[in-house]
């Protein structure tokens, strides 16, 4: 049977993605690990990363949607897919795939497929159940820590790991695929214009924050290193680990799903202001409680830019800048975004990861694309290390 002809345009495009990540992959890894790990690794990282490239494109998701019908059955294969890879690339490195915390992989890969798959998703509206199924999922992945998450390549390796790639998958399988949230964006494309977004949002939100971070001695300027190959293959080597490692993932959270979908459940209450006022006064909340729980001055600081986001967005709002609802849902995500960087242990880092959260989202409504969000997150977090700057943490 011939696949139609968008699918097969689709799966090229990822196929092209994946070969020169594949060339990236081992030009990289091969310094620092040996030729039988990264060919132990090698067809694991094509395989879960193809996934990745090919199955949000809309033209895949919708095939893939209209071919299981709703069949419980063929839905649960994905997971189940999933949790095989895993396992095997543990046990192929020597791993006991059954100790520690290692056992809770498959309710975790399961639990978002399974909780679609039992519901009718025919209902374009997003409710209260899909946020639900999104913290219920997110909360544990986050807190849960295994015992071993299959690094690419398996010692030492900096491409992510096997556990962190499947719970992406089986969350975009499970929004995307089975439930038909649109606008997640979670697949490589390439766009000039999207591109030059990227630089110029990073550009100006760094000024903005080394005005602020050095106005309060957070932010000081180092000594910069001369630019030889050396550098320029180090600050590569960071800006791809954090993409691939960090960047992704967090952006698919909390732009691809997040932000996306309070959105688009503002815009069907017809309604920002209710939003607005309850989101200010729970978030300026946990904002407060945030600043006077973490050691330092300026305990307001993570209120303030609360209150400024906020205030943005009720403006931006009311000038009608785009479609209704869509700068509450920045603030609100932006926000939750820097208080989940509490554990940084640091006041003001907590506050500009806010400020960073509008400017990843920002990206995110101008590009629709996670990849791209996932480029200025990955240059911002290694800003410090391309301007020669130290931060007091």
């Amino acid at each position: 049977m011939s696949l139609p002809t968008d699918i097969t345009v689709a799966v090229r495009k990822s196929l092209f993605y994946i070969v020169l990540l594949t060339l990236v992959f081992i030009s990289f890894s091969r310094q620092d690990n040996t030729t039988a790990d990264i060919a132990m690794a090698l067809p694991f990282f094509v395989v879960l990363y193809f996934l990745f490239f090919s199955l949000d494109r809309p033209a895949v998701s919708n095939w893939l949607r209209n071919r299981l019908q709703g069949n419980i059955r063929w839905i649960t294969l994905f997971p189940l897919l999933l949790i095989v890879l895993f396992y095997s690339y543990l046990a192929l490195n020597s791993v006991n795939p059954f100790k520690g915390t290692v056992f809770l992989v498959p309710y975790l890969l399961f639990f978002p497929v399974l909780a679609y798959a039992a519901r009718d998703n025919n209902k374009p509206q997003i409710d209260w159940f899909d946020f639900v199924v999104f913290f219920l999922y997110f909360f544990p992945v986050t807190l849960v820590k295994l015992d071993s998450s299959g690094n690419l390549p398996f010692h030492g390796g900096g491409f992510d790991s096997v556990y962190r790639i499947a719970v992406m998958l089986s969350a975009i399988f499970a929004f995307s695929v089975v439930r038909d949230l649109k606008d997640i964006g979670a697949y490589p494309v390439f766009r000039r214009k999207f591109l030059f977004t990227v630089l110029w949002v990073w550009v100006v939100f760094y000024i903005f924050v080394f005005v602020i971070g050095y106005s309060v001695r957070f932010i000081r300027p180092g000594e910069l290193p001369g630019w030889d190959m050396s550098r320029v293959e180090l600050v590569l080597r960071k800006i791809l680990s954090i993409f691939l490692h960090t960047a992704l993932f967090e952006e698919l959270v909390f732009r691809g799903l997040l932000q996306n979908m309070l959105g688009k459940r503002i815009k069907q209450a017809a309604s920002w202001k209710s939003f607005w006022i309850w989101g200010l006064a729970i978030l300026l909340v946990f904002s407060l409680l945030a600043g006077y729980a973490l050691k330092g001055s300026m305990q307001w600081f993570p209120a303030l830019i609360t209150l400024l986001l906020f205030a943005a967005a009720w403006f931006l709002e009311k000038a009608g800048k785009q479609g209704m609802g869509v700068y509450t849902a920045l603030a609100i995500t932006s926000v939750i975004f820097g208080l989940v960087h509490f554990h940084s242990g640091s006041i003001i880092f907590t506050g500009l990861a806010g400020i960073g959260g509008w400017a990843y989202g920002y990206v995110y409504l101008k590009t629709k694309n996670i990849f791209y969000v996932a480029l200025l997150h990955a240059l911002v977090n290694a800003s410090p290390l391309i301007l020669g700057l130290e931060l007091a943490k």
